[in-house]
């Protein structure tokens, strides 16, 4: 279980090693618990003092009178490894551990190192660690600060979780002189056992917090944090700040927390995949934050701006483009309306310029005719200093026409008011109404583009790619056949002309390949294949051919080839003397006319997993800064959220040809090359450059892949658990009709409503414990777009005469974050029942959990619901009748042998 109660809700704490000595971090602490007004016990333990600050102190933990909710350790490291056994041994439920030096072995001989040591400790007695080198944690709701923070933090509704303690001080410095209050302020430290996933699991369910900020410099569990941060993106908003941007602040991390190096772009990649929100500095924080808060979800990107200044307007226009948004497209029937309330000088165009000379009455005109207006999903009203408008008088009647049209909900409206002085009470006036205002045109523009950032992620995090597309199966067993063969023999690093039959199996093709141990046998193979010919160096230990010239282009004739051959392998002797020549390879000449080159790499990141990254290519090629990235599994839709980003910021530039590239086949094209590294996980590393482009037809000239050698450890697993297809299974029902178990699919919404009318309002309440309102499209969407890695839900379907998919049952299992127990549940349509149904999908549930390792599966049920009662006992669940509460907890050890499991008819 999470059992985070005891850290987060304590209501006794023990301060181990208080002191009563200055700057001591015993003496930090116990101050800053006295001052923060803390109502539970404090209890300082220390054999020194006979009290720390006037509070009774005890000689050691033995003696405490009562066992603490939390302990907070203030020794030197060489003594906690003790202390934690001896907290353990008093049932102690939760330790923070502000010690900096942990991560040393207490032995010169053993490798194992105190946090690990105190942390094995720990999770025998069921107690839970934060940290070490953690600076402490700060609750202001409930006057609670164990922290050797200077300052403390004001009750509000934002979390925030941070690695570093350095990090957690300035932000809380800079949000009090902002008055900006927090719910929880947690400082992680090393995080040996809380992480950023259970925390983000605990708050994004806590009523005092609305949202939840994040300071990271490395992920150690990739699956767990994506997994915990698509959960809580659902029921928060969640702002990132991620250090490490540079090689060298890469560099700085790896020092700072000794986690995995990962390119900045694939946290970026994983970042928007969840449904988060990135930001580069403690002041975007912030501002992103109050632009989030006070904003609706955008319905759209087309953005107006209303401007009495040409060149802020331009400005804007300019920020906004640079950052990939949009600018909404003013209709005909919008321009007449806008053409007679404007003077005939204005802009005719989106920026709407209202002209120097505008009152706040134009104003007002201008954006009453755009709330009416369908053009358009956001406004920014931008004013510059002006002796016809005064900057507080236009506001205010700005504010008033906001708040009396009807549809201005429907949009979401950014005001930039220019200026220092003049502009100020303006700006508050703005504050005061909820409606986010900016110093800056480009201020403004990012707080929009924050905006439009966050509603692509949350629709990528909507998106779950199925595990296996449908693909012919012995071309799946030839590719897997394949590989094994090139492990066994130790072939693990390929070239194009090796890999030739693996990619056929996925429809990728590849130029044809041959190879020759020197110039003769160059112009040999020339002659039979035909003029022009590449011709290029064969070594595994030269990745880029093109840095010695290892290719030459367009040979014609026999004497161009021999001397090409010549001279490359001259080349290569003398750039890489101690290089492998394995001789050359010869291709015959792509036609490149009315063609692009793209460069597409698969690798798999020591913290993420496979990834993929799409580019331009080219000889110096730097990924981090040429290449936008995606985690894998891809869909459709996510291969083209990656090419429309990678087109977006320049990483990706689609030339004017004759036969421009059809983006839906390099969707598709994506989306193979996926599948193939979930097919096959013996694959490291895939990179196809030069990729040769045209329409709708993509060919490989030039490819290295590697793969895992025989004895070589498993690959990372993917960070997202894709759709589980090997858990579709069909059935025969009582009445000897087939069914379809499968798990849920987010296309299944349409479905699930459709299910849900057929189910009577009895049968609801027994499941829901009180009577449903409407299922609208956000309580379906939460339904049916899960993450696989921590629940399952299977529908059971079957096919109407029309050929159409209906549900007619729905079970859910979801486990907890330690998978211990999993709590079920099962709704069979209301017509249906009698067929034998529940009980295959109640079998369906334990098998399922069973195989995952799950402990136990629990259940609550209504004593009036006889049929699940008799059920859950008929499958072996031991039933508790509670009539008081009018509940039935039903609950199942799943190490015990299973009844009716093999009870499934199964067909398939």
């Amino acid at each position: 279980m999470l059992n985070l109660d005891k850290l987060l809700k304590p209501s006794s704490i023990a301060v181990i090693g208080a002191s009563q000595r200055p700057f001591r971090a015993g003496f930090i602490v116990m101050k800053n618990l006295l001052q923060g007004g803390f109502h539970g016990a404090i209890m300082p333990v220390t054999p020194k003092y006979k009290s720390v600050s006037g509070v009774l102190a005890y000689p050691n933990i033995e003696a405490l009178p009562l066992t603490p909710d939390l302990a907070v350790i203030c020794t030197n490291a060489k003594h906690n490894k003790l202390i934690i056994q001896q907290l353990a041994d008093k049932g102690v439920g939760s330790v923070i551990i502000i010690s900096a030096d942990m991560y040393q072995s207490q032995s010169i001989n053993s490798d194992i190192t105190l946090d690990e040591e105190c942390l094995a400790i720990a999770l025998k007695s069921g107690m839970r660690i934060l940290g070490s080198n953690s600076l402490g944690i700060i609750l202001p709701w409930l006057n609670l600060n164990a922290s050797l923070s200077p300052v403390t933090a004001s009750r509000g509704n934002i979390a925030f979780i941070s690695q570093s303690a350095a990090v957690c001080t300035t932000i809380l410095d800079w949000a009090n002189d902002k008055n900006i209050g927090f719910s929880t302020f947690v400082s992680l430290g090393n995080a040996i056992d809380v992480d950023y996933a259970e925390l983000l699991d605990t708050l994004s369910v806590d009523s005092k917090t609305s949202a939840i900020l994040l300071y990271v410099d490395s992920i150690k569990d990739a699956r767990s944090f994506m997994s915990a941060a698509r959960s809580a993106s659902r029921n928060r908003r969640i702002l990132v700040l991620k250090s490490g941007r540079s090689y060298a602040g890469q560099q700085a991390v790896l020092a700072h927390t000794r986690g995995e190096q990962t390119l900045d772009i694939i946290y970026d990649s994983a970042i928007k995949r969840s449904g988060m929100l990135r930001v580069n500095n403690t002041h975007e924080l912030f501002a992103a934050l109050e632009t989030l808060t006070h904003s609706a979800p955008l319905r759209g990107e087309r953005l107006a701006i209303i401007t009495n200044g040409g060149g802020p307007a331009i400005m804007a226009v300019d920020a906004l483009i640079d950052r990939g948004g949009k600018l909404a497209q003013l209709t005909d029937d919008t321009l007449e309306k806008l053409n007679e309330m404007l003077p005939q000088s204005w802009s005719h165009n989106n920026p709407i310029d209202l002209v120097g000379d505008a009152d706040s009455q134009r104003y007002t005109n201008v954006i009453n005719c755009l709330f009416d207006s369908k053009d358009i999903d956001a406004i920014l009203i931008m004013h510059s200093p002006s002796a016809i408008s005064h900057p507080t008088k236009t506001a205010e009647k700005v504010i008033q026409a906001i708040k009396d049209h009807k549809k201005s909900k429907q949009f979401n409206i950014l005001t930039n008011w220019s200026g220092e002085e003049t502009a100020k009470e303006a700006r508050l006036l703005f504050t005061q109404a909820g409606i986010p205002t900016y110093r800056t045109p480009e201020g403004a523009i990012g707080a929009y583009m924050h905006l439009v950032e966050y509603r692509r992620n949350q629709k990528q995090l909507m998106e779950t790619p199925l595990s296996v597309e449908l693909r012919n199966l012995e071309q799946l067993a030839q590719a897997k056949q394949w590989i094994e063969d090139k492990r066994t023999n130790n072939r693990t690093h390929l070239n194009s002309h090796h890999i030739t039959t693996l990619m056929q199996n996925y429809g990728i093709n590849v130029l044809p390949t041959w190879l020759a141990s020197d110039p003769s046998e160059a112009i040999h193979i020339s002659e039979q294949i035909g003029y022009p010919v590449t011709v290029k160096i064969r070594s595994p230990d030269i990745v880029h051919k093109s840095q010695i010239q290892g290719v030459m282009l367009n040979l014609r004739n026999a004497e161009e080839v021999s001397s090409a051959a010549l001279a490359i392998l001259d080349r290569a002797k003398l750039a890489y003397p101690s290089a492998l020549i394995q001789g050359l390879t010869i291709q015959t000449m792509a036609n490149r006319a009315g063609s692009q080159e793209l460069r597409i790499k698969i690798d798999s990141d020591p913290v993420f997993g496979p990834v993929i990254k799409l580019g331009q290519g080219g000889s110096e090629w730097d990924e981090n800064h040429d290449a936008s990235v995606a985690l894998l599994p891809l869909n459709m839709a996510l291969a083209r959220y990656l090419i429309i980003r990678a087109m977006r910021v320049g990483k990706l530039r689609l030339e004017q040809l004759p036969t421009p590239i059809d983006t839906i086949a390099l969707c598709r094209f994506l989306v193979r090359l996926s599948q193939m590294v979930i097919d096959c996980p013996e694959i490291i590393s895939l990179d196809l450059h030069p990729l040769l482009a045209s329409g709708d037809e993509f060919t490989v000239l030039d490819a290295r892949l590697e793969l895992q050698s025989q004895e070589g450890c498993p690959r990372q697993r993917l960070a997202i658990k894709p759709y589980p297809v090997e858990h579709e299974q069909t059935v025969n029902l009582k009445n000897a009709e087939p069914c379809l178990l499968r798990p849920i699919l987010p296309e299944d919404e349409d479905q699930l409503a459709g299910f849900i009318t057929q189910v009577s309002r009895e049968d609801l309440y027994k499941r829901f414990f009180s009577d449903i309102g409407e299922f609208n499209h956000e309580v379906l969407a939460n339904l049916t777009q899960i993450d696989y890695d921590r629940e399952m839900a299977f529908v059971a379907t079957q096919i109407d005469k029309n050929k159409q998919e209906h549900i007619i049952g729905v079970a859910r299992v979801v486990a907890d974050p330690h998978n211990y127990a999993a709590e079920f549940s099962i709704l069979v349509r209301s017509d249906l029942k009698g067929i034998g149904l529940g009980k295959i999908l109640l079998a369906k549930l334990i098998h399922y959990s069973q195989e995952k390792g799950t402990k136990k599966m629990v259940g609550m049920t209504m004593p009036s619901n006889k049929g699940m009662v008799g059920l859950a006992k008929k499958m072996g669940f031991s039933t508790i009748i509670s009539f008081e509460d009018n509940v039935v907890d039903m609950q199942l050890e799943l190490k015990n042998p299973i009844n009716g499991l093999n009870s499934i008819s199964r067909t398939d």
